[in-house]
């Protein structure tokens, strides 16, 4: 094989859908295995979506389209396949646990082996799933050895009993499948859905953080996705139906302004948190649009219609992160994506919300290479986690097409578990 047939082989292509906008990374496995951004994309969604559900199809396949070619040519890449993500309303997740039995009545113990682990998962995955439900990712939090918990990787312990704490995921069949008829019918072959959260935390969490338990928090356009992660692996997802296009709404609906220009507005000079520009008496301008005039008003007005709203939405999120943890003690950080995060004084909310100062922003990891200005802030936090996912599904060595075939759908894939076991070991 060419040196040339080698690199367009290892082309990664990280795909966000959001409701908001469609984002992608581009890049490459460089000489030395190490992966390597070399551009990104971001276009308007313009209603292909809404709280994160593909509704246009035809209109995302085209976008899709259109935005992977222009960086192909661009960047003289040929991208054959992606990992793209999903999130919102449409996710589900549980823990349940499974048992295998190490050694029979009368006998004595032995050491694990790989197959028990695999038996152990397989019975705490025996659940009923609805017929209306993908099965996304069946994750390990803990082996449990003989009653002793906290074992990460439990193969050549002694034993008679082996317990697995798993979590599991699973999206909207309708969801996934629309997932993979925009990306397929596009021209490109999808290697893998991932939780969109769940592909973040490989972006921007520190391994302390992730061992410690950290919650991260992606406010999108139309939702807010959450997962909290404790000893490297999530336990607890959830999605609230509110996100920054609300923060949007109420500029627009309070002003009597377009939405787009509310959007501007709050980009440019929107704060969440009023401490912060207390005593400042900026103006900010309102441009005329028909036969309106343009006009005035200070950052603290602004301010006053974005802070009861962003003040909501962290509310509502550790609201449902305390319904399902209970008093479980987090020691890590709550670490903010998404492109809500970016309005001014978003952390100083959480702060105020969560009661901690540990809180920060979500930028992806700057070992990547590339103009690191274009991908290392929050709202890439999506794209570069699902990049990052595709390099470890090509080490892996567990799929990739020879060619990219534009009018061919392809059906691929593995199984879950086998993703899950080839992770751990």
């Amino acid at each position: 094989m060419s040196s040339m047939e080698n690199s367009q082989e290892n082309v990664l292509l990280g795909l966000d859908i959001g409701t908001c906008f469609v984002r992608a990374v581009i890049g490459h496995i460089n000489g030395d295995g190490e992966a390597e951004i070399i551009d990104v994309s971001k276009r308007p969604s313009n209603g292909l979506l809404r709280n994160g559900t593909i509704v246009n199809i035809e209109a995302a396949k085209q976008c899709i389209h259109e935005m992977i070619d222009e960086l192909e040519q661009k960047n003289y890449l040929e991208a054959h396949s992606c990992v793209t993500g999903i999130g919102g309303v449409q996710i589900e997740s549980r823990t349940t646990r499974g048992t295998a039995a190490i050694s029979s009545y009368g006998k004595t113990e032995r050491a694990i082996t790989a197959e028990d682990v695999k038996k152990a998962i397989e019975s705490a995955n025996a659940i009923s799933i609805p017929l209306d439900r993908n099965l996304l990712h069946v994750i390990p939090q803990q082996f449990i050895i003989d009653g002793t918990e906290g074992f990460k990787n439990p193969v050549n312990n002694i034993a008679y009993r082996l317990d697995a704490d798993v979590h599991i995921i699973t999206a909207s069949r309708t969801s996934v499948q629309n997932l993979r008829t925009c990306v397929e019918q596009s021209g490109y072959q999808l290697d893998e859905i991932r939780l969109k959260t769940l592909a973040e935390t490989e972006a921007v969490m520190v391994e302390d953080e992730k061992n410690l338990g950290s919650i991260l928090i992606d406010i999108g356009g139309g939702t807010t996705d959450v997962v909290v992660i404790l000893n490297d692996a999530p336990i607890c997802t959830c999605s609230i139906p509110v996100g920054g296009n609300l923060v949007t709404n109420d500029i627009a609906v309070v002003k009597g302004l377009p939405n787009s220009v509310a959007e501007k507005i709050k980009i440019e000079s929107g704060c969440a948190w009023l401490p912060l520009i207390e005593g400042e008496n900026s103006e900010v301008l309102i441009p005329g649009f028909g036969s309106r005039t343009t006009e005035l008003m200070t950052k603290r007005e602004l301010c006053e219609i974005i802070y009861p709203r962003m003040q909501e939405i962290f509310t509502m999120v550790r609201d449902s992160i305390s319904s399902k943890l209970s008093k479980m003690q987090l020691s890590g950080s709550i670490i903010l994506t998404g492109g809500g995060a970016q309005i001014n004084g978003a952390v100083e909310m959480a702060q105020y919300v969560f009661g901690t100062s540990s809180v920060r922003l979500g930028l992806p990891q700057a070992s990547l290479g590339g103009i690191v200005e274009s991908y290392r802030i929050p709202e890439y936090a999506t794209a570069v986690g699902l990049f990052l996912a595709h390099k470890q599904i090509i080490e892996d060595g567990r799929k990739f097409p020879k060619k990219k075939e534009k009018t061919e759908k392809k059906q691929h894939g593995e199984s879950t578990f086998k993703k899950i076991m080839k992770k751990f070991f």
